[in-house]
């Protein structure tokens, strides 16, 4: 099997792995079913580029699972932290935080979910990657060269129709932030929320999957920086105006002094001419 093929699958099966998941992760913790990720079908596509990466970089740490384990949580806390980054600057939300968990970096990734990637990269590398090779390589070529052609294209296509629903948040974000004014956060995310719930199915899909989602504030970051510039700008004019009375006071204190030596001089010249 192509290198092409061997890795969709792997993406293709670790996508719907992550899915399943989340989902029943969500099940537990909320007693309801919810479709979560970014796709419409049963993909969370995180964790399969997460198993492709694995793959590709460390097959060749087999042999110590110590590294594999400590570079299997490298590689997906970076993935992580990276996919948050791209996502809040791309579409003007942040879609999960840990910032109240210990052990987080910039609220992206927390110690408490890239532990469990050190456990995953193992058991890819030493049981569900041979698994699944040695079950891809018992389907008849033909066979296997059809369905990833058919899965190739239902993937694509989710994910044009995917990235097209989540590009409405962003248009969204974009006129509430033009039309209205919100102080905070909490009130833009909730405003957002109800344009997108009342569109379509897909929409509402997406709000459901990621319930936490915080819309950034475009005005009030804006404003946050007008009183910043304010502050600074007050600041140096308080700093200004302190400086100047001092500089009055020291030419204040100078005239002075050469007043009271002027007459001083005056005094003993006089005693002098008497």
């Amino acid at each position: 099997m192509n290198n092409i093929r061997l890795y969709f699958f792997l993406l293709l099966i670790y996508s719907i792995t992550g899915w399943l998941i989340e989902v029943i992760l969500g099940i537990i913790q909320n007693k309801k079913f919810v479709n979560r990720g970014f796709m419409i079908g049963p993909y969370c596509p995180i964790y399969g580029i997460g198993g492709v990466l694995i793959t590709i970089f460390l097959q060749k740490y087999a042999n110590d699972p110590f590294i594999l384990f400590g570079m299997a949580i490298l590689i997906c806390g970076v993935l992580e932290y990276a996919t948050s980054y791209i996502m809040e600057k791309v579409f003007k939300a942040r879609w999960w935080d840990y910032s109240k968990k210990k052990f987080n970096i910039n609220g992206r990734v927390c110690l408490e979910t890239i532990i469990p990637f050190g456990l995953l990269g193992c058991f890819i590398i030493y049981i569900s990657n041979p698994f699944i090779k040695n079950s891809l390589a018992k389907v008849p070529e033909n066979i296997l060269q059809i369905l990833f052609i058919i899965l190739f294209t239902v993937y694509v296509i989710d994910f044009i129709i995917s990235f097209f629903v989540i590009s409405r948040l962003r248009r969204t974000v974009k006129e509430v932030n033009k039309n209205e004014t919100y102080d905070n956060t909490e009130e833009i995310t909730k405003k957002v929320k109800e344009i997108l719930t009342n569109k379509t199915i897909l929409d509402r899909r997406l709000i459901n999957a990621f319930p936490k989602v915080s819309i950034q504030q475009v005005k009030q970051k804006i404003k946050e920086k007008t009183d910043q510039v304010k502050e600074n700008v007050s600041k140096a004019k308080a700093e200004a105006t302190e400086k100047i009375k001092e500089s009055a006071i020291k030419v204040k204190e100078g005239t002075l002094k050469v007043k009271e030596e002027t007459t001083e001089k005056i005094k003993e010249y006089k005693k002098k001419i008497n």
